[in-house]
């Protein structure tokens, strides 16, 4: 069963805690200050009445009629209140309603042992009560609202320099040297994404390292190796005709490519190596190439176009994608062009689904049914030449008729429902020029 994930960002949830703490501040410093206030205002009607009781007390003792209100030995007088005055004291007592206004009882004894009360409801300071309330109400949302607008700038901030930090990781990971994700971040303020930021360069780095040092030992192997190769050549050429002479001339040139193979992963992987730009016409360029190296294979030119591009390492890529088909896919083999577009298709098995998913890699040959053998360095190959010419160059497979075509996604086509691989070779309206840079485009006048 599939576990249910809900993907929100930093920002929404720092302003989510922000809007939520903001709120259970406002709502406990509401009830305090709502009680505080009603118990104050409570407290001071209870004096007023009770001065005024007593005002009209003096009166009555004197012979004056009580005004109306007060009321002597009034029977709905609480018990609490009545035992009190009885008791020959003045007091003050609140009696809650529970559909309506509290009332506000005062009451004093009398010389003749009579006891004189009056009672008011609490209606005037339940009316500021509640301008209080709705004032809380109305200060707490605008503290809520400016507290999630705060949150947003700072969860903004920091889901920014995050962002920022993911991108310049990811250009680092498609093999960027140069890219620094401190640098990427930036800002004054210092805080756990530049930690996190330097761990990330440090760590870069530590692998460029490594890998450089894996490199340098790659090309210091294939360079030592060359000379003991091509006195073994010679040796070959030197031995008796017959098939064991035929064996280790086969096997001493498959070495000899291999090294020499190496040898052009290690100067592209250098990134050392530069196009020398030519104007060709690509499609009768791929037509003659492909003829002399496939004579088997079909062209079909949809359209055709001039393009700037390094020949021999176009050949070299048409060479490696026709070589592959031959080998691991199956005939017919047809090559198209179409503007600067070329698409290398067999009918074979398709692409191994690591292949696919994470690209062509050196000495990995993939699944048996397509590339079960040889060193997997010619679409490695392929693929470093491309990048030299600034060109993409992407891999698919063919869905048999009536079976789902899943490529080019990164899930390949299902086992057995594969028509064949295509290799598309992309090249770039501007090529980069023997620097390595790309031209300075100069737009016309407005």
């Amino acid at each position: 069963m599939r576990r249910f994930t809900l993907r929100t960002g930093i920002r929404w949830k720092i302003t989510l805690a922000i809007a939520a703490v903001g709120a259970l501040v406002t709502i406990a410093l509401s009830l305090v200050v709502h009680s505080a206030a009603r118990v104050s205002m409570l407290e001071s009607a209870r004096d007023v009445q009770l001065e005024r009781v007593q005002f009209i007390s003096r009166n009555a003792e004197a012979g004056r009629k009580p005004p109306m209100g007060a009321k002597l030995n009034d029977p709905e007088l609480p018990v609490e209140l009545r035992q009190k005055a009885q008791s020959g004291r003045r007091g003050t007592y609140v009696q809650e309603r529970p559909h309506g206004l509290p009332e506000v009882w005062a009451a004093v004894p009398l010389g003749n042992g009579m006891v004189l009360s009056l009672h008011t409801p609490f209606r005037e300071s339940t009316t500021l009560l509640t301008d209080l309330d709705r004032a809380l109400v109305i200060g707490g949302l605008s503290a809520v609202v400016a507290g999630s607008a705060l949150g947003v700038l700072i969860g903004g901030q920091i889901s920014r320099r995050l962002r920022k930090a993911a991108a310049a990781s990811q250009r680092v990971a498609h093999g960027d040297p140069d890219v620094r994700v401190r640098d990427a971040v930036g800002g004054v303020v210092r805080d756990e994404t530049d930690d996190l930021a330097r761990a990330v360069d440090a760590m870069a780095d530590a692998l460029q390292q490594r890998l450089e040092a894996e490199q340098r030992v790659t090309a210091d192997i294939a360079h030592e190796l060359r000379t003991p190769v091509t006195g073994l050549l010679t040796a070959a050429e030197l031995l008796p005709p017959g098939r064991p002479t035929e064996l280790v001339r086969d096997r001493a040139q498959a070495l000899r490519a291999l090294v020499e193979d190496v040898l052009e992963v290690a100067r592209l992987d250098s990134a050392s190596e530069r196009a020398e730009l030519q104007d060709v016409a690509l499609g009768e360029f791929v037509s003659r190439r492909v003829k002399a190296l496939m004579p088997e294979a079909t062209v079909r030119i949809v359209a055709d176009e001039v393009v700037s591009t390094d020949p021999r390492r176009l050949e070299r890529i048409l060479g490696n994608l026709l070589a592959n088909a031959a080998r691991y896919g199956q005939p017919p083999i047809q090559v198209d062009v179409e503007g600067r577009v070329v698409r290398v298709r067999d009918h074979g098995p398709g692409f191994p689904e690591a292949l696919l998913r994470e690209g062509p890699s050196r000495f990995r040959t993939g699944s048996t049914d397509r590339a079960g053998v040889g060193h997997g360095l010619g679409l490695t190959i392929a693929e470093g030449q491309a990048r030299v010419l600034g060109a993409r160059l992407t891999f698919r497979n063919v869905a048999a008729p009536g079976v789902l075509d899943r490529s080019p996604t990164a899930a390949g086509t299902p086992a057995g429902g594969a028509a064949g691989a295509v290799a598309v070779l992309w090249l770039p309206e501007h090529a980069p020029t023997a620097t390595g840079s790309f031209p300075v485009l100069k737009l016309p006048p407005d």
